[in-house]
């Protein structure tokens, strides 16, 4: 999360190109797009410019959505608590994150599947800052420390992210770099929090650290809990629903291409289909829509019964009569 009092946006939009263009890079290479990850960075990017038109009519304005414990409680304003997750107050600021949403996302949703994806999210999102919350209201409490947390003002996906660094590297053995230092990948989160209040100014330590904290607690929450999750379960049902519409026109779609492609005949005799019979005098396999055989002229009818021996002629033909009459069908 970033901390301040006004708003840094960007006019030029270089950083946002170029953000545009790694997405679509990173997506075009993957065999499976991650649909809710494409959502998260569409959202927080389409929030940040606030176009086309009617978003930026419904949506509020940075001002009244900072992030700020004093307000929050004297208030009770959860619209603060919730939708400054999604508010970003420079081009630097969004592109950073979504630059790392873009990387954690599409290892975890393609892992976990997307609607356990949406949960977590959703998950992170509410622990994340009501943890920062209790933790300002705690300083407060205890140690009378009002000014540095209590009032402070931030917004940014940052604290999510911070979450989702956790959940990724839980069960990793292996080491990673924080900003040009190695640390083990279980530990990475701990060390860019340390690194990036040491090096970088106006970040919010405390939404970080609640974003740390909430990552464990979900950790923790889902490795006690063995049945199903009620949020993914919510989501499940809550997508079916919303693709109900969208499935039936797929299958509507599917049963007239079955109609089309061969189940009954297009343009020709009701009940006749394109199978192919074969001739029991001579075995040529002949089209189902031919009543006389290709090759040698015998009838279809009567149990394979030559044209000939119909007017009586019974005699078989000839091996030396069929090939006759194959040449002469074939020299014509």
């Amino acid at each position: 999360m970033d901390r301040g009092g006004r708003i840094r946006r960007g006019r030029g939009g270089g950083m946002l190109a170029f953000l545009a263009l790694h997405a679509v890079s990173e997506y075009c290479r993957l065999e499976r797009k991650p649909p809710v990850t494409a959502g998260l960075l569409a959202a927080n990017t389409l929030i940040y410019l606030r176009r086309p038109g009617f978003v930026d009519a419904m949506l509020p304005t940075l001002d009244q959505v900072w992030f700020n414990p004093d307000l929050i409680l004297k208030h009770k304003d959860l619209k603060r608590l919730v939708l400054s997750a999604f508010y970003h107050i420079g081009e630097p600021h969004l592109v950073y994150n979504m630059l790392s949403l873009l990387w954690k996302g599409i290892q975890l949703e393609n892992s976990m599947g997307s609607v356990e994806f949406a949960s977590m999210v959703t998950a992170l999102v509410v622990m994340s800052q009501g943890i920062t919350l209790l933790l300002a209201k705690s300083l407060l409490v205890f140690f009378d420390y009002e000014r540095p947390y209590y009032n402070e003002y931030a917004v940014g996906f940052s604290g999510v992210l911070f979450g989702m660094k956790v959940i990724l590297n839980s069960q990793s053995d292996n080491y990673a770099y924080v900003h040009g230092l190695l640390v083990p990948a279980r530990f990475a989160a701990w060390a860019e929090l340390i690194l990036i209040q040491m090096f970088v100014p106006g970040v919010s330590f405390l939404g970080h650290l609640g974003g740390i904290l909430a990552g464990l607690l979900y950790l923790r929450f889902k490795a006690s809990y063995s049945g199903p999750n009620p949020l993914t379960m919510l989501l499940k049902g809550l997508t079916s629903v919303v693709s109900w519409p969208l499935r039936f026109v797929q299958q509507l779609f599917r049963f007239q291409r079955r109609r089309i492609s061969g189940r009954g005949a297009v343009g020709g005799a009701p009940g006749r289909t394109a199978y192919v019979w074969r001739c029991r005098a001579c075995t040529y396999d002949n089209s189902d829509w031919l009543n006389t055989c290709e090759m040698c002229g015998s009838s279809r009818d009567g149990d394979g019964l030559s044209s000939l021996e119909l007017l009586g002629q019974t005699d078989e033909l000839s091996l030396e009569e069929l090939r006759r009459r194959r040449v002469q069908r074939f020299d014509r």
